[in-house]
C-alpha cells in the first residue's frame, strides 16, 4: 500500500512538473508576436570577494517556432580568469514532458578568435537543440566563474526582439563591507533588500514582458529595454586593484596603471620622428605628417590577451611589429606625437552606427568597446581613428560620431564629445551627362561626391578587387543590364574629406517605347523605396542621422522625339525632411534635378504613418516617366 502511495505521488509531481511547462499554460498575451518564450530565468550573482564572482543561471526557455530557434543557443565565454564549473539541461516536448538531457560534454568548443583577431586566450563552448518539431522547451542550469569584478554580469531580462519573458529573476551577492553603484534602466520595480552582518543580498524581478517586434527606423534597443547594470566601487583585474566612483576616477585609474608607462619608443624610432617634423610650421601640420606615417607603416589586429581587453601593447612593441589593435595603435599615435611635443587624449568609446554615449552618471570601462584619440590643439581640437589606414586626418565617421567618450589623461577622465555630422555635411552629389540613342539606350558620364557619413560608407568600394568593386557598383546602380567602365576614384580635402567617383557607363534600352509613345524614366540611380505600413506601431520613430543627396542629369534626347507629358515639379516639405524635384527642357536637352535632405531626430510612434506616407510619395516620384512621341508635336504637362 505504501509503494502504490509513494507511486502514486511521484505520478503526481512528475504530471505537474510536466504541465509547469506545458506550451498551453503559457498565456495568450505572452505568445503574441512572439517567437519564444522565456518561461522562468533564475540569475545570481555571488561576488564573494573581487576576485572570486561566480553566476549561476537556470532558464527555461520554449522555442514556439524555428524563427525562434536561435534564441535556444546558449553561449559560454571561458578563458585563463573565466572558467566553466557546469552545464546540465532536458529537452521537453510541447506538452512539458523531458525527451532528451545534455551536459558540457554536447556543447562544442572553439576558439573565440575571429578573422581581426591575431592574438586571444578566450574560448567559446555552444550549444542548440538539434529539433526540429516545434514547440519545444530546454532548460539550462549552468554556473561560471570569474576572477575578476571590474566587469559584472548585468540584467537584461528581455533580451531580444520577438521574445516574451513570462518570469525573469536577478540576484546579487555580496559582502556586508562591499560598496556598489546600481544603473537601472527603464525598470520602474525597487530591489527587494536582505542586509545582515555578513552579506549584502539584493534581488529583480520582472513578469509579464510582452514580445517586442522590431520596426523600420526604430531607436536603440537600450532606449527602451529593461536593464540592470551593477558596478563594484573596489574592483581587482588580472592581478590590478583599484577604485572609483566617477569617471574623473576611472579614467585617472586607466591612464595610471595602464596607459602612463607604454607609450616609450626606441630612441631611433624617436630620432626618426623628430627630423620629420623639424621643419613643419605647426602642431597640426606636424601631427598630419605624423599620421599619416602611422598609416603607412601600421596595420590592424585585434589583441585579448590577458589585460588585452582594456590595456594597449607597449609602443615600442607595436613600433616594432608593424601592427597593433586600437588600443595598440592608438598608444603608439600617442607616442609618436609625445616625441613632437603634442598633447593627445587616448579616449575609450562606444562605437557603432547608433550614436551610443557613455552614461554621465554610471561610469563603467564594459561601455566602451573602441577607442579613438583626440588632439586638443588650440582652438581646434582634432579627432584621429587609428585603426584604418585610408581615413583622412581629423575625421571621424559615423562609427564615433556624435557621441560623449572618456578621454583618460594625466589630470583624470573627462567626458567629451566626438564631433557631430550633419545632414549639411552628410551630402552625395551626382551629376550626370546622357546621349539618348533612337533605340532607346543611354551611354554617358556620371561622377558623384560623397561628404562625411556617406564618404564612410562608399570609402571601402574603393578597397575592393576590380571584380568584386564592380559587382558592388552594380548593385547601387541598380539598372537592368547596366555596363559600367573606366572606373576611377579620388579624393578631395576641403572643409571635410571628400570621396569622388566616376565611371562612364551604358544603359541598353533603358527608355522603351511601344507604338505611339517612349517612356524616359527621368531618375535612374536614386530611387527611394517604399518602407512598411505600419499602423500598429508601438516603437518611437528614430531618425539616426541626417543627410543630403542631390542628382544632377542632362538627357540629350534625340531630334526626332518630341515630348508628350513632362513631369510636374514637385516639393514636398515636412518635420521629416523636403524632398524636390524640377525638370526643364531647354531644346533638345532634358535637364533633372532632385534634391532630397532627411532630418534626424526623435520622433513619436504615432508620427510613422505619415513618415511612411512621405516616403512612399518620395518613391511614387522617384519613378517618374517623361512620355515622348516621334516625328510630331505634342503639348507639354
Amino acid at each position: 500500500m505504501k509503494i502504490r502511495i509513494l507511486t502514486l505521488l511521484l505520478s503526481v509531481t512528475a504530471l505537474h512538473a510536466a504541465a509547469q511547462y506545458a506550451v498551453d499554460q503559457i498565456p495568450a498575451a505572452l505568445k503574441t508576436r512572439a517567437n519564444a518564450v522565456i518561461r522562468d530565468m533564475e540569475t545570481t550573482v555571488d561576488m564573494r570577494a573581487p576576485n572570486d564572482v561566480g553566476t549561476r543561471v537556470r532558464k527555461v526557455l520554449t522555442v514556439l517556432n524555428k524563427n525562434g530557434r536561435e534564441h535556444a543557443r546558449l553561449v559560454l565565454m571561458y578563458s585563463k580568469n573565466s572558467s566553466i564549473k557546469y552545464v546540465r539541461g532536458q529537452i521537453l516536448n510541447e506538452f512539458g514532458i523531458p525527451k532528451a538531457k545534455f551536459n558540457l560534454s554536447d556543447f562544442e568548443d572553439e576558439s573565440a578568435v575571429d578573422g581581426g583577431t591575431l592574438f586571444s586566450d578566450s574560448r567559446l563552448k555552444h550549444f542548440l537543440p538539434n529539433e526540429d518539431v516545434y514547440p519545444y522547451t530546454v532548460i539550462y542550469e549552468y554556473e561560471e566563474r570569474e576572477r575578476q569584478n571590474l566587469v559584472l554580469p548585468q540584467w537584461l531580462p528581455n533580451p531580444g526582439f520577438d521574445i516574451s519573458v513570462e518570469k525573469s529573476q536577478f540576484t546579487f551577492l555580496a559582502r556586508a563591507e562591499d560598496t556598489f553603484r546600481i544603473n537601472a534602466l527603464n525598470f520602474a520595480g525597487k530591489p527587494v533588500e536582505e542586509l545582515n552582518d555578513k552579506q549584502k543580498k539584493l534581488t529583480w524581478s520582472a513578469a509579464g514582458l510582452p514580445a517586442v517586434r522590431a520596426e523600420a527606423y526604430g531607436p536603440h534597443p537600450e532606449s527602451f529595454r529593461p536593464s540592470v547594470r551593477i558596478a563594484a566601487d573596489k574592483f581587482y583585474y588580472h592581478g590590478f586593484t583599484g577604485k572609483y566612483s566617477n569617471w574623473e576616477e576611472l579614467g585617472g585609474w586607466l591612464y595610471e596603471n595602464f596607459l602612463k608607462s607604454r607609450r616609450k619608443l626606441s630612441p631611433y624610432t624617436e630620432g626618426l620622428v623628430a627630423d620629420m617634423v623639424k621643419d613643419l610650421p605647426d602642431e597640426k601640420a606636424k601631427a598630419r605628417k605624423l599620421y599619416q606615417y602611422m598609416q603607412q607603416k601600421m596595420r590592424y589586429i585585434s589583441v585579448q590577451i590577458g589585460v588585452g581587453g582594456f590595456q594597449p601593447i607597449p609602443a615600442a612593441e607595436v613600433d616594432q611589429m608593424a601592427y597593433g589593435d586600437c588600443k595598440g595603435l592608438v598608444n603608439y599615435m600617442q607616442a609618436l606625437l609625445d616625441v613632437a611635443g603634442i598633447e593627445s587624449y587616448y579616449c575609450v568609446v562606444s562605437a557603432g552606427n547608433y550614436k551610443k554615449s557613455l552614461i554621465p552618471n554610471f561610469p563603467g570601462v564594459e561601455q566602451g568597446n573602441h577607442v579613438i584619440l583626440c588632439l586638443p590643439l588650440k582652438g581646434d581640437t582634432t579627432w584621429l581613428e587609428c585603426t584604418s589606414q585610408k581615413a583622412p586626418f581629423g575625421f571621424l565617421g559615423d562609427f564615433t560620431d556624435d557621441r560623449t567618450v572618456l578621454a583618460c589623461t594625466p589630470g583624470g577622465g573627462k567626458l567629451l564629445r566626438t564631433p557631430k555630422l550633419t545632414a549639411a555635411q552628410n551630402t552625395q552629389l551626382r551629376t550626370a551627362n546622357f546621349k539618348v540613342a533612337e533605340n532607346g539606350t543611354m551611354t554617358g558620364s556620371v561622377e558623384t561626391a560623397f561628404a562625411g557619413s556617406q564618404y564612410d560608407a562608399h570609402l571601402t568600394i574603393a578597397n575592393m578587387q576590380d571584380k568584386e568593386r564592380l559587382e558592388k557598383l552594380k548593385e547601387q546602380y541598380d539598372v537592368d543590364n547596366i555596363e559600367l567602365n573606366d572606373i576611377r576614384f579620388s579624393t578631395k580635402e576641403g572643409t571635410g574629406p571628400v570621396f569622388v567617383e566616376n565611371f562612364n557607363c551604358t544603359l541598353p534600352l533603358y527608355a522603351t517605347g511601344s507604338t505611339d509613345n517612349i517612356y524616359l524614366p527621368v531618375n535612374p540611380f536614386n530611387r527611394q523605396n517604399s518602407i512598411p505600413d505600419l499602423r500598429t506601431r508601438t516603437m518611437p520613430l528614430y531618425l539616426n542621422r541626417g543627410y543630403t543627396d542631390v542628382d544632377s542629369i542632362v538627357y540629350h534626347i534625340p531630334a526626332a522625339w518630341q515630348m508628350k507629358v513632362k513631369p510636374a515639379d514637385q516639393t514636398i516639405e515636412t518635420k521629416f525632411g523636403t524632398y524636390k524635384v524640377t525638370i526643364v527642357q531647354s531644346g533638345s536637352q532634358l535637364i533633372f534635378k532632385r534634391t532630397m535632405q532627411m532630418n534626424e531626430g526623435n520622433f513619436l510612434a504615432s508620427d510613422y504613418e505619415s513618415f511612411s506616407q512621405f516616403i512612399s510619395k518620395i518613391a511614387e516620384l522617384d519613378r517618374s516617366r517623361a512620355i515622348f512621341t516621334k516625328g510630331q508635336s505634342g503639348s507639354g504637362k
